[in-house]
Protein backbone atom coordinates (compact mmCIF):
# COMPACT_ATOMS: atom_id res chain seq x y z
CA UNK A 1 0.00 0.00 0.00
CA UNK A 2 2.77 2.76 1.07
CA UNK A 3 5.21 1.47 -2.42
CA UNK A 4 1.43 3.06 -4.37
CA UNK A 5 1.45 5.63 -3.09
CA UNK A 6 4.77 6.47 -3.50
CA UNK A 7 4.63 5.74 -6.58
CA UNK A 8 1.97 7.86 -7.51
CA UNK A 9 3.54 10.75 -6.09
CA UNK A 10 6.72 10.44 -7.54
CA UNK A 11 4.43 10.06 -11.23
CA UNK A 12 2.83 13.37 -10.42
CA UNK A 13 5.73 15.38 -9.29
CA UNK A 14 7.46 13.90 -12.32
CA UNK A 15 4.68 15.19 -14.40
CA UNK A 16 4.65 18.93 -12.90
CA UNK A 17 8.43 19.03 -13.15
CA UNK A 18 8.23 17.83 -17.02
CA UNK A 19 5.58 20.66 -17.76
CA UNK A 20 7.56 23.24 -15.61
CA UNK A 21 10.35 23.09 -17.59
CA UNK A 22 8.28 23.03 -21.30
CA UNK A 23 7.10 26.18 -20.02
CA UNK A 24 10.09 27.78 -19.45
CA UNK A 25 11.67 26.18 -22.47
CA UNK A 26 8.79 28.19 -24.53
CA UNK A 27 8.76 31.23 -22.75
CA UNK A 28 12.60 31.66 -23.45
CA UNK A 29 12.32 30.62 -26.72
CA UNK A 30 9.45 33.84 -27.19
CA UNK A 31 11.70 36.27 -25.33
CA UNK A 32 13.96 35.29 -28.04
CA UNK A 33 11.86 35.91 -30.95
CA UNK A 34 10.81 39.22 -29.42
CA UNK A 35 14.46 40.14 -28.73
CA UNK A 36 15.42 39.28 -32.03
CA UNK A 37 13.07 41.44 -33.42
CA UNK A 38 13.75 44.51 -31.24
CA UNK A 39 17.25 44.11 -32.30
CA UNK A 40 16.31 44.17 -35.61
CA UNK A 41 14.41 47.43 -35.80
CA UNK A 42 17.10 49.18 -33.55
CA UNK A 43 19.32 48.07 -36.20
CA UNK A 44 17.38 49.67 -38.61
CA UNK A 45 16.66 52.84 -37.20
CA UNK A 46 20.39 52.90 -36.61
CA UNK A 47 20.89 52.88 -40.07
CA UNK A 48 18.86 55.47 -41.00
CA UNK A 49 20.40 57.62 -38.66
CA UNK A 50 23.56 57.05 -40.21
CA UNK A 51 22.21 57.42 -43.76
CA UNK A 52 21.06 61.34 -42.59
CA UNK A 53 24.43 62.34 -41.31
CA UNK A 54 26.65 64.59 -43.31
CA UNK A 55 23.49 65.60 -45.47
CA UNK A 56 22.40 70.06 -45.50
CA UNK A 57 19.84 70.73 -43.15
CA UNK A 58 16.69 72.25 -45.10
CA UNK A 59 15.65 74.86 -43.35
CA UNK A 60 11.83 75.50 -42.25
CA UNK A 61 10.42 78.32 -44.00
CA UNK A 62 6.92 79.19 -43.09
CA UNK A 63 4.16 79.94 -46.45
CA UNK A 64 1.28 81.88 -46.79
CA UNK A 65 -2.23 81.16 -47.29
CA UNK A 66 -2.83 83.55 -50.40
CA UNK A 67 -4.19 81.73 -53.32
CA UNK A 68 -2.18 81.23 -56.97
CA UNK A 69 -3.44 80.67 -60.18
CA UNK A 70 -2.01 79.00 -62.81
CA UNK A 71 1.35 80.34 -64.32
CA UNK A 72 0.54 82.62 -67.00
CA UNK A 73 -2.63 83.73 -66.02
CA UNK A 74 -1.45 87.20 -64.36
CA UNK A 75 -4.24 89.75 -63.66
CA UNK A 76 -6.91 87.82 -65.15
CA UNK A 77 -6.56 84.84 -62.02
CA UNK A 78 -8.07 87.96 -59.90
CA UNK A 79 -11.46 88.63 -59.89
CA UNK A 80 -13.05 92.14 -60.74
CA UNK A 81 -13.77 94.60 -58.95
CA UNK A 82 -17.44 94.06 -59.47
CA UNK A 83 -17.21 90.01 -58.92
CA UNK A 84 -15.74 91.27 -55.56
CA UNK A 85 -17.69 93.67 -54.42
CA UNK A 86 -20.93 91.26 -55.64
CA UNK A 87 -18.50 88.26 -53.06
CA UNK A 88 -17.86 90.84 -49.99
CA UNK A 89 -21.79 91.84 -50.28
CA UNK A 90 -22.74 87.95 -50.29
CA UNK A 91 -20.80 86.99 -47.35
CA UNK A 92 -21.51 90.04 -44.68
CA UNK A 93 -25.12 89.20 -45.92
CA UNK A 94 -24.93 85.29 -44.80
CA UNK A 95 -22.71 86.56 -41.67
CA UNK A 96 -25.55 88.77 -40.80
CA UNK A 97 -28.58 86.13 -41.46
CA UNK A 98 -26.16 83.09 -39.85
CA UNK A 99 -26.02 85.75 -36.99
CA UNK A 100 -28.88 87.28 -37.05
CA UNK A 101 -27.70 90.59 -37.26
CA UNK A 102 -28.72 94.43 -38.54
CA UNK A 103 -26.08 96.16 -39.87
CA UNK A 104 -24.73 99.29 -38.00
CA UNK A 105 -25.64 102.09 -39.89
CA UNK A 106 -29.17 100.63 -40.90
CA UNK A 107 -30.18 100.82 -37.20
CA UNK A 108 -28.81 103.98 -36.75
CA UNK A 109 -31.23 105.06 -39.63
CA UNK A 110 -34.01 103.54 -38.11
CA UNK A 111 -33.06 104.52 -34.73
CA UNK A 112 -34.16 108.46 -36.11
CA UNK A 113 -37.68 107.25 -37.24
CA UNK A 114 -38.59 106.56 -33.52
CA UNK A 115 -39.27 108.72 -31.27
CA UNK A 116 -40.20 109.62 -27.27
CA UNK A 117 -44.22 109.77 -26.47
CA UNK A 118 -45.65 111.83 -23.59
CA UNK A 119 -49.11 111.83 -22.40
CA UNK A 120 -50.68 113.82 -19.59
CA UNK A 121 -53.90 113.11 -17.91
CA UNK A 122 -56.79 114.98 -16.28
CA UNK A 123 -54.98 113.79 -12.64
CA UNK A 124 -51.58 115.54 -13.39
CA UNK A 125 -50.07 112.14 -14.10
CA UNK A 126 -47.78 112.01 -17.33
CA UNK A 127 -46.96 108.67 -19.25
CA UNK A 128 -44.33 107.99 -21.19
CA UNK A 129 -43.96 105.49 -23.93
CA UNK A 130 -42.92 105.44 -27.77
CA UNK A 131 -44.12 106.41 -31.54
CA UNK A 132 -42.57 105.15 -34.79
CA UNK A 133 -42.96 107.59 -38.18
CA UNK A 134 -45.01 106.62 -40.84
CA UNK A 135 -44.46 109.40 -43.08
CA UNK A 136 -46.29 112.81 -43.79
CA UNK A 137 -47.05 113.13 -40.30
CA UNK A 138 -48.27 110.18 -39.26
CA UNK A 139 -47.08 108.29 -36.43
CA UNK A 140 -47.82 104.72 -35.19
CA UNK A 141 -48.09 103.35 -31.22
CA UNK A 142 -49.97 101.85 -28.47
CA UNK A 143 -53.56 102.51 -27.30
CA UNK A 144 -53.01 102.55 -23.22
CA UNK A 145 -50.36 105.28 -23.98
CA UNK A 146 -53.01 107.93 -25.64
CA UNK A 147 -56.26 106.76 -24.94
CA UNK A 148 -57.19 106.13 -20.75
CA UNK A 149 -58.08 102.38 -20.93
CA UNK A 150 -59.69 100.29 -17.89
CA UNK A 151 -57.86 100.27 -14.63
CA UNK A 152 -57.96 97.67 -12.19
CA UNK A 153 -61.39 98.76 -10.33
CA UNK A 154 -62.74 98.49 -13.70
CA UNK A 155 -63.28 102.71 -13.91
CA UNK A 156 -62.50 103.57 -17.05
CA UNK A 157 -64.31 107.33 -17.58
CA UNK A 158 -62.63 107.91 -14.13
CA UNK A 159 -59.43 108.99 -16.02
CA UNK A 160 -58.70 111.11 -19.25
CA UNK A 161 -55.99 112.28 -21.37
CA UNK A 162 -55.60 115.67 -21.81
CA UNK A 163 -52.91 116.44 -23.86
CA UNK A 164 -50.33 114.09 -25.92
CA UNK A 165 -46.80 115.15 -27.63
CA UNK A 166 -43.64 113.47 -29.09
CA UNK A 167 -40.36 114.88 -28.90
CA UNK A 168 -39.06 116.29 -32.17
CA UNK A 169 -35.55 117.27 -32.08
CA UNK A 170 -35.43 118.16 -28.25
CA UNK A 171 -39.02 120.20 -28.57
CA UNK A 172 -42.40 118.86 -27.79
CA UNK A 173 -44.79 118.93 -30.87
CA UNK A 174 -48.67 118.20 -30.07
CA UNK A 175 -50.16 115.31 -31.43
CA UNK A 176 -53.54 114.02 -32.28
CA UNK A 177 -55.47 110.86 -31.83
CA UNK A 178 -57.24 109.74 -35.45
CA UNK A 179 -57.62 106.63 -35.21
CA UNK A 180 -57.33 102.82 -32.76
CA UNK A 181 -57.72 99.57 -31.92
CA UNK A 182 -60.39 98.25 -29.99
CA UNK A 183 -58.68 97.49 -27.22
CA UNK A 184 -60.58 98.42 -23.75
CA UNK A 185 -57.67 97.05 -21.65
CA UNK A 186 -53.53 96.92 -21.70
CA UNK A 187 -51.67 94.25 -23.48
CA UNK A 188 -54.47 93.69 -26.20
CA UNK A 189 -54.29 92.62 -29.99
CA UNK A 190 -56.74 96.05 -30.66
CA UNK A 191 -54.23 98.05 -28.41
CA UNK A 192 -52.68 100.00 -31.15
CA UNK A 193 -52.96 104.24 -32.27
CA UNK A 194 -52.25 106.16 -35.18
CA UNK A 195 -51.11 110.13 -34.09
CA UNK A 196 -51.44 112.90 -36.71
CA UNK A 197 -48.86 116.05 -36.22
CA UNK A 198 -47.30 118.57 -38.82
CA UNK A 199 -45.39 116.84 -41.73
CA UNK A 200 -42.10 116.07 -40.12
CA UNK A 201 -38.44 115.74 -41.46
CA UNK A 202 -38.64 112.00 -40.14
CA UNK A 203 -37.02 109.25 -42.58
CA UNK A 204 -40.47 106.83 -42.68
CA UNK A 205 -40.57 103.40 -41.93
CA UNK A 206 -41.07 100.31 -44.12
CA UNK A 207 -44.04 98.29 -42.78
CA UNK A 208 -44.35 94.47 -43.74
CA UNK A 209 -47.14 93.05 -42.12
CA UNK A 210 -46.46 89.53 -43.80
CA UNK A 211 -43.60 88.85 -41.31
CA UNK A 212 -44.00 85.01 -40.42
CA UNK A 213 -43.21 85.58 -36.63
CA UNK A 214 -41.07 81.87 -37.09
CA UNK A 215 -39.95 80.77 -34.01
CA UNK A 216 -36.50 82.31 -32.71
CA UNK A 217 -36.01 84.38 -35.56
CA UNK A 218 -34.06 87.26 -35.20
CA UNK A 219 -35.45 90.56 -34.39
CA UNK A 220 -34.35 94.55 -33.36
CA UNK A 221 -36.98 96.16 -30.65
CA UNK A 222 -36.48 100.34 -30.33
CA UNK A 223 -37.76 102.14 -27.65
CA UNK A 224 -37.78 104.90 -25.20
CA UNK A 225 -36.29 102.72 -22.30
CA UNK A 226 -36.94 104.62 -18.90
CA UNK A 227 -37.80 107.83 -20.70
CA UNK A 228 -33.85 107.59 -20.95
CA UNK A 229 -34.05 108.11 -25.37
CA UNK A 230 -34.30 105.65 -28.04
CA UNK A 231 -32.86 102.07 -27.18
CA UNK A 232 -32.11 99.34 -29.32
CA UNK A 233 -32.62 96.02 -27.62
CA UNK A 234 -32.08 92.53 -29.76
CA UNK A 235 -33.95 89.16 -29.32
CA UNK A 236 -35.78 86.22 -30.77
CA UNK A 237 -39.46 85.25 -30.98
CA UNK A 238 -41.01 82.84 -29.18
CA UNK A 239 -44.65 81.63 -30.01
CA UNK A 240 -47.77 83.13 -31.18
CA UNK A 241 -50.34 83.54 -28.73
CA UNK A 242 -54.01 82.50 -28.65
CA UNK A 243 -54.83 86.26 -28.36
CA UNK A 244 -52.89 87.23 -31.19
CA UNK A 245 -49.75 88.85 -29.80
CA UNK A 246 -46.15 87.46 -29.92
CA UNK A 247 -43.94 86.02 -27.11
CA UNK A 248 -40.66 87.26 -27.40
CA UNK A 249 -37.10 87.29 -25.74
CA UNK A 250 -36.36 90.48 -25.54
CA UNK A 251 -36.41 93.21 -22.86
CA UNK A 252 -40.00 95.10 -22.42
CA UNK A 253 -38.94 98.17 -19.90
CA UNK A 254 -40.99 100.94 -18.98
CA UNK A 255 -41.45 103.22 -22.06
CA UNK A 256 -40.65 100.63 -25.08
CA UNK A 257 -44.74 100.44 -25.37
CA UNK A 258 -45.36 101.87 -28.96
CA UNK A 259 -41.98 101.75 -30.18
CA UNK A 260 -40.68 99.26 -32.99
CA UNK A 261 -39.87 95.65 -33.98
CA UNK A 262 -37.83 95.27 -36.85
CA UNK A 263 -36.85 92.31 -38.86
CA UNK A 264 -33.26 91.75 -40.45
CA UNK A 265 -34.35 93.86 -43.35
CA UNK A 266 -35.00 96.70 -40.81
CA UNK A 267 -38.90 96.99 -41.50
CA UNK A 268 -41.49 97.78 -39.15
CA UNK A 269 -43.05 94.15 -38.35
CA UNK A 270 -44.54 95.20 -35.12
CA UNK A 271 -45.00 97.29 -31.42
CA UNK A 272 -44.09 96.12 -28.59
CA UNK A 273 -47.12 96.72 -25.91
CA UNK A 274 -46.40 94.20 -22.70
CA UNK A 275 -44.09 92.21 -20.63
CA UNK A 276 -44.21 89.35 -18.83
CA UNK A 277 -45.59 90.21 -15.39
CA UNK A 278 -42.76 90.41 -13.00
CA UNK A 279 -40.01 89.48 -15.75
CA UNK A 280 -38.47 92.04 -18.01
CA UNK A 281 -36.87 89.62 -19.54
CA UNK A 282 -40.10 88.50 -21.83
CA UNK A 283 -41.93 90.85 -23.91
CA UNK A 284 -45.68 90.74 -25.96
CA UNK A 285 -45.72 92.00 -29.36
CA UNK A 286 -48.05 93.10 -31.46
CA UNK A 287 -47.63 92.31 -35.17
CA UNK A 288 -48.60 95.43 -37.63
CA UNK A 289 -51.76 94.33 -39.76
CA UNK A 290 -52.95 96.21 -42.91
CA UNK A 291 -55.96 97.96 -40.70
CA UNK A 292 -53.75 99.87 -38.44
CA UNK A 293 -53.00 102.03 -41.86
CA UNK A 294 -56.32 102.43 -42.39
CA UNK A 295 -56.19 106.42 -41.92
CA UNK A 296 -53.01 106.67 -43.68
CA UNK A 297 -54.54 108.25 -46.87
CA UNK A 298 -51.95 108.40 -48.90
CA UNK A 299 -49.21 106.01 -47.02
CA UNK A 300 -46.64 104.54 -49.66
CA UNK A 301 -43.88 103.02 -48.53
CA UNK A 302 -40.53 104.19 -48.80
CA UNK A 303 -37.74 103.02 -51.21
CA UNK A 304 -35.33 100.67 -48.66
CA UNK A 305 -31.90 102.09 -48.02
CA UNK A 306 -28.79 101.58 -50.61
CA UNK A 307 -27.16 99.45 -47.98
CA UNK A 308 -30.09 97.31 -47.64
CA UNK A 309 -30.59 96.43 -51.01
CA UNK A 310 -28.36 93.61 -50.87
CA UNK A 311 -30.13 92.17 -47.86
CA UNK A 312 -33.43 92.38 -49.49
CA UNK A 313 -32.59 90.90 -52.78
CA UNK A 314 -31.72 88.05 -50.62
CA UNK A 315 -35.74 86.94 -49.67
Amino acid sequence: MVSRRFLTAIAIISTAVAFFLLGDFHARAGDAVDRAEYDAKLDAIRAEVRSQIGRDRVAVVPAGTAGNGPAGAGASANPSDATRTRMVAEIKQELQSEMGLLPLQLLRDRRTSFVELYSTDNQGRTNYGTAGYLGNGYFITVKHAVVALKDDDDRQHARKIQSVKIVYRGKEIPAKVIDTGDADVEVHSGDWAILKTRDLDLPALRVDAAFGYDFADPIFRLGNDYSKGIIVSTGYVGQRMPNGLVSCLTDGHPGVSGGGVLDQRGSLVGIPIGRMQGDYRFSFILPIRPEMLRKLPTYEQPEPLAHTAVAADQH
